[in-house]
């Protein structure tokens, strides 16, 4: 039998030569943790009991620092249940927050989460690995958001969001308003890796999935950025994601059978760019709606999309003239560029129209477009825009609907065939090879992360040998790594592993014990071994067969302080296993 080796070793640098003492506390109550909260030094990790929390009120106020984070964790990530009015508060700096699961309960006053304590904010702290699931209020009209992100350089990752029915957006990043001193000073703030789901359809406004600003900072820039969510079925209203801010990205998020619209709300200069919108032919799922200025829309695929005018696949709203600011700003200067739309319902709509909206899109740009549909019209305007320019686009399939303009061929079947991944992609022959037009410096690569070279083809997809780097997400490829192959919080199983997964250690810094996590594919042959700093065998951790799934492992130890790394080799009789090498730092401090 062959057997194929993967190696994924973490490689120690040498610059690190100054260590700092941590401790490590071990908290079953609320007045623990308040206790420790002015005496935490950088480094120091607070562990959560494993058991369920009742109506605690945790605020976490401290401050870390970069290589040196103050850590709030679960003892067994997602076996730490916030219920009944359970909220958490962070503030301070350089903290992370890691494996909680709220359930069972609301929050009495204000967010469930919120990224401060009364007017001390966060910055640059972190919560990770963290679920919040059907935490709802008795009434639905009952108005708090899951998450507020206040501060700067926060971030939310790899977290788990499920069924919100109320009032409120799921998650607010909130700017600074003209009284602050920080006004208009970017936030850059980073949500990513993180599941959203099942939001049903909430009568009125203000039951937006994500909301970043409002319309008091619209035009003060956040940069923060979006990617590599997965939203499904995010239907409350309209705007699953509303973006209320200038400078801020939107890119390679997928949205799944999900009603709500990526929509630039207000705000200037955003970038939207290899999204992917999966309708799958359900009513009113949607994709992106445009309004403001300067706003850059490129490689998106957006396929069996259902809604139409402010749901179209890709829409630019009309504006209100001397718009007040939670009005509609007219559309300048957009450009709209290598997106693929294959078969929605309603392609682009140009010019939608809103109450008082009359000013059309002015002086946008749509290019090296893929469009086949076969509902007409392929291209809609509600409203003409005025001195649109079109280039190097093909709309394929039913009639276009405008007179056609010199930029777009209709006469060109782009032969698109199904690949094995679910998305419609060029054929050998297809003409969208090479096809497209104009000068775009700034569009370097394709939908799958691989790089667009000169002669650049038309559409999301470049045809390419290089390897496929992004692709459509799906359940198991965000949210905490614990509840993807678990059903301890009650949700349902999902997928097993798809690949070889070795996290970092946790907590690190870390004295006395870590956790060390890893995910299998498929049933193998595993060994995890610890080495010294000059290359010496500590220990050995696993040694023996492991099923596929997740994988926990506790490294406690009375070695000295030092700097240690760890090697995972993985055994498979299956040809399918891939090879990585990944570089990480664990350090024991006493």
């Amino acid at each position: 039998m062959k057997f194929f080796r993967v190696f994924l070793l973490l490689v120690v640098p040498f610059c690190l030569v100054h260590i700092v003492h941590a401790a490590e506390y071990r908290v079953s109550t609320v007045q623990q943790i308040n206790s420790l909260i002015s005496t935490l030094q950088p480094g120091d990790v607070v562990i959560m009991e494993n058991k369920v929390w009742t109506n605690a009120t945790v605020v976490f106020e401290a401050t870390g620092t970069e290589s040196q984070p103050i850590i709030l964790r679960a003892d067994t990530p997602g076996q730490v249940f916030l219920e009944g009015t359970s909220t958490l508060r962070i503030a301070g700096r350089w903290v992370v927050v890691d494996g909680l699961v709220f359930r069972n309960g609301y929050s009495p006053s204000g967010g469930v989460i919120e990224f401060r304590r009364s007017t001390t904010l966060a910055s640059d702290c972190r919560l990770t690995n963290t679920a919040i699931i059907d935490y709802n209020p008795a009434s639905d009209s009952t108005d708090y958001k899951w998450v507020s992100i206040y501060g700067f350089r926060n971030r939310v990752d790899n977290c788990y969001f499920k069924g919100k029915r109320h009032l409120g957006t799921t998650l607010v990043v909130w700017l600074p308003d003209s009284t602050n001193p920080n006004f208009n000073v970017p936030n850059y703030h980073r949500i990513d890796r993180n599941y959203f789901g099942f939001r049903p359809v909430y009568p009125i406004n203000g039951a937006e999935t994500i909301r970043v600003g409002d319309s008091n900072t619209s035009f003060s820039n956040s940069s923060t950025i979006v990617e590599l969510n997965y939203f499904e079925e995010c239907n409350g209203e309209t705007e699953a994601i509303s973006n209320k801010s200038c400078e801020n990205v939107y890119r390679f998020n997928t949205f799944f059978k999900t009603q709500g619209t990526l929509t630039l709300r207000h705000g200037n200069r955003c970038l939207v760019e290899g999204n992917f919108f999966l309708g799958e032919e359900v009513s009113n799922t949607g994709g992106i709606r445009i309004i403001g200025e300067d706003h850059v829309v490129v490689n998106n695929y957006l396929s069996r999309t259902r809604g139409t005018g402010f749901r179209s696949a890709i829409s630019m709203v009309n504006g209100v003239p001397n718009s007040l600011p939670n009005q509609y700003f007219q559309v300048k200067n957009a450009l709209v560029a290598f997106n693929t739309l294959v078969d929605n319902r309603s392609n682009f709509d140009i010019g939608t129209t809103a109450s008082g909206a009359t000013l059309p899109p002015l002086d946008c740009a749509i290019a090296n477009n893929l469009v086949r549909g076969y509902t007409s019209p392929l291209l809609k305007y509600t409203t003409a825009p005025i001195n649109m320019k079109y280039e190097g686009n093909i709309f394929f399939g039913t009639s276009l609907g405008i007179t056609q303009p010199p930029g777009i061929t209709t006469n060109l079947n782009p032969e698109l065939v199904l690949s094995t991944d679910g998305l419609w992609r060029p054929a050998a022959t297809s003409p969208v090879r090479g096809g497209a037009q104009g000068n775009y410096p700034t569009v370097i690569e394709d939908m799958d992360g691989q790089p667009r070279t000169d002669p650049k083809d038309i559409g999301a997809d470049q045809v390419s040998s290089s390897p496929i780097v992004r692709r459509p997400l799906t359940r198991n490829d965000v949210g905490p790594l614990w509840m993807r192959t678990t059903t301890s919080v009650a949700e349902p199983a999902v997928h097993m592993p798809d690949r070889i997964v070795l996290e970092q250690n946790y907590p690190n810094p870390f004295n006395a014990s870590t956790v060390i996590r890893f995910a299998l594919r498929e049933q193998s042959y595993v060994r995890l071994e610890i080495f010294g700093i000059l290359g010496q065998r500590i220990a050995v951790l696993v040694d023996g067969d492991r099923g596929a799934g997740i994988h926990s492992v506790t490294w406690s130890t009375e070695v000295s302080s030092s700097v240690y790394f760890y090697k995972l080799t993985v055994s498979s009789a299956t040809s399918s296993v891939t090879t990585s090498t990944r570089q990480r730092t664990m350090i024991l401090t006493r």
